[in-house]
């Protein structure tokens, strides 16, 4: 192979986030942008005796650019001495799917080329991110040492060599190393029968049970084609934009009832099926409805862990759950019942990754509507749905019936979050640095029958390594007369491409069961108003409204 050493220099701004890099499609189109981020990457991660003997997986979400940065990965990985890489079909893989290749094949680690939720096309988004040899999102001083090394940065290798055809399932030698392109469906639908009732779920459609699935054209189309219609006997066309396409169709991947709002007027209309369903742009997000009754995020995680036993993967029990922290508190309740330990991380897949692999948690979750457990190390939207399907299928009841019963049993939490986006960054650390100077004189206060009873900047221990996290988001934590607790939590997100984030997370648990199943909204408006007032979010930011409200 002929390696070429090409000259290049910084870029600013290319430290990379919790998932990793994310920035628009014309900023890493810039000559050597992307090409540094990855010779960052290889530098870091690089053992001392090399890669030589070592697999790279390669996947990404189909959206735009993904074709030309994978052949990019391609050329460094092998200048870098890797001896196999495996890559999906098209350069199509989940990330969940990615996850599991790494441990199914003992690889070294694995290259996802997405932006998750993220808008697609020519002038949306991409991503880049590197998940180890566990399957999981690189830690943080991985990618803290990525960026530290882009800062300097003066040349990188690349092999001289023809593209490698994506399109055809096989194995191609280019000098020591092979590049073998897989089917990238087929290992994760393996992982899946092992997990689930597949007989049972195949049953439920056969008795009548109806399904749509809204794949919003991303990556999970072929997996849901093959499952649930080719495998589980859905009819033909319960599997709806199951082909991905690059822009997304001129959509927004992320499963919510905002951008999934067709989904969302079916399930509420009279030729509502059983079950709706959508996953996100990588797919590792999920969006469950019933029949006229969206599954709210504050309970999702909370009913899977209730009745994750109706699955064979889980039916003798778990080690114990963990959130991040603002997620809904619903699942807590749950875990106590059980018995089993429950964790409160920061916002992060990659801070699950420890309990983990220490066998401390079976199942997490946190509060972008996504689930998952320990058969990987990322989210999985398919795997969450195939549960929820694998619940019903054993339990015979509606996604209605489930919640009403779950609430009677362990109360209900009404939870909304309320997403301002693209925000100009210094409005964005006003507003947080106005929140946090305020937190040490809440305490005590009472706001219309509420009375804080704590109020932090939240810090993180890990019990695994001993490490801390610090500044993982302000909580203001209430409590009332009957001991219901409620509180509001504030973080600036990173998944965004321009300017900030601010998500508000504001949550009421209810006990009395006369009061389960109001309008979420509804219910918290005088602790949304509260929370927005605490902010001082109008006149700060010049937003009076938030532009997505989950």
């Amino acid at each position: 192979m002929n390696i070429s050493t090409i000259q290049t220099q910084p870029f600013e701004g290319q430290k990379p986030g919790t998932s990793g890099l994310r920035k628009k499609v014309t900023v890493f189109q810039q000559p050597h942008y992307l090409a540094n981020f990855v010779a960052s990457l290889f530098a870091v991660i690089k053992p001392a005796e090399g890669f030589a003997g070592k697999t790279l997986v390669i996947g990404g979400d189909g959206r735009f650019y993904n074709d030309t940065a994978i052949q990019l990965v391609i050329k460094m990985a092998l200048a870098q001495g890797f001896s196999k890489i495996l890559i999906g079909q098209n350069g199509i893989l989940s990330t969940p799917a990615v996850s599991n290749i790494i441990r199914e094949y003992q690889a070294f680690g694995g290259v996802i080329l997405s932006a998750s939720h993220n808008a697609g096309g020519p002038d949306g988004d991409f991503g880049i991110k590197f998940n180890i040899a566990n399957g999981g999102p690189a830690p943080e001083k991985i990618t803290d040492a990525i960026y530290a090394h882009s800062q300097t940065i003066s040349s990188y290798d690349i092999v001289d060599c023809s593209d490698a055809d994506l399109s055809t399932l096989g194995v191609t030698t280019v000098g020591n190393a092979v590049i073998e392109i897989i089917d990238s469906v087929a290992d994760y639908v393996v992982l899946m029968q092992k997990l689930f009732d597949f007989n049972a779920i195949r049953a439920l459609f056969q008795s009548g049970f109806t399904m749509r699935f809204d794949a919003m054209h991303a990556v999970t189309g072929p997996y849901a084609h093959k499952i649930f219609e080719d495998i589980l006997g859905a009819p033909k066309g319960t599997v709806v934009n199951g082909t991905p396409l690059t822009d997304f169709g001129g959509h927004h991947p992320d499963p919510n009832l905002v951008h999934a709002h067709e989904l969302y007027a079916l399930m509420m209309s009279d030729a509502a099926p059983d079950f709706g369903a959508a996953s996100d742009g990588d797919g590792d997000r999920n969006l469950v409805i019933g029949r006229g009754m969206p599954v709210a995020p504050s309970d999702a995680l909370a009913v899977l862990t209730a009745n994750a036993h109706h699955a064979p993967a889980y039916a003798a029990g778990l080690f114990g759950v963990a959130r991040s922290m603002p997620t809904s508190c619903a699942v807590d309740r749950v875990a106590q019942a059980l018995g089993i330990e429950c964790f409160e991380t920061p916002t992060g897949w990659k801070f699950f990754g420890n309990l983990l692999d220490a066998n401390r948690i079976t199942l997490c979750g946190e509060e972008s509507a996504g689930a998952s457990s320990n058969h990987v190390r990322e989210k999985d939207g398919l795997w969450a749905i195939l549960l929820w399907l694998n619940i019903l299928a054993k339990t015979r009841v509606s996604v209605k019936a489930l919640l009403e019963s779950h609430w009677a049993t362990y109360g209900q939490n009404y939870y909304t979050r309320h997403d301002f986006e693209e925000i100009e960054t210094d409005k964005a650390n006003a507003v947080m640095t106005h929140i946090k100077t305020q937190l040490p004189n809440l305490a005590g206060q009472t706001f219309g029958g509420l009375t804080v009873q704590s109020a932090d900047d939240f810090s993180y221990h890990d019990p695994i390594d001993g490490s801390v996290s610090h500044h993982q988001g302000l909580r203001v934590l209430f409590t009332d007369e009957a001991n219901e607790n409620a509180r509001i939590v504030y973080r600036l997100s990173g998944t965004g491409t321009v300017g900030a984030t601010i998500r508000m997370y504001i949550e009421r648990y209810e006990g009395d069961a006369r009061k389960h199943g109001q309008d979420t909204q509804n219910a918290l408006a005088a602790l949304i108003q509260l929370a927005y007032r605490l902010a001082n979010i109008e006149t700060l930011t010049g937003r009076g409204a938030a532009d997505v409200v989950t």
